[in-house]
């Protein structure tokens, strides 16, 4: 998890966010081992704005990877850099409940979840018999 909170940090340097400020970067881990980044990229239509951890998640998955085994998150702000809601419904699509989610922000030490403790009720459509966790 250290690795990936590294990681993270790095790629929050290339966030575009010139509507908030805040800068968020985030390290997926998938299931082959191969880690992806990704960083909050904004929109002055907030809506289209695309967080670090579904952008490194949209990048697993374009790459091939269906699951993803540990999810980082940090940014350069003084408390944690925890994901949105739409961001834990979408860990849930490619990851299992207790799969590893690291939280961290400037100075902080980082706190691990699970991610059936950030979500603990998520939406599943039932695909086949599949718990649709990517396990």
């Amino acid at each position: 998890m250290e690795e990936l909170i590294k990681l993270a940090e790095e790629a929050y340097d290339n966030s575009y966010s010139p509507y908030s400020g805040v800068r968020i970067g985030a390290a997926a881990k998938g299931g082959s081992g191969r880690i992806y980044t990704g960083t909050n990229i904004e929109n002055s239509s907030y809506g289209a704005t695309i967080c670090a951890e579904r952008s490194a998640i949209a990048k697993a998955v374009s790459e091939g990877e269906k699951v993803i085994t540990a999810l980082a998150v940090t940014g350069d702000i003084d408390d944690y850099a925890y994901p949105c809601g739409i961001c834990r419904q979408v860990m849930s699509e490619f990851m299992g409940p207790d799969a590893m989610i690291g939280v961290s922000g400037k100075g902080k030490v980082m706190k691990v979840y699970k991610l059936s403790e950030l979500l603990p009720s998520a939406f599943e459509y039932n695909r086949g018999g599949n718990n649709n966790n990517g396990v």
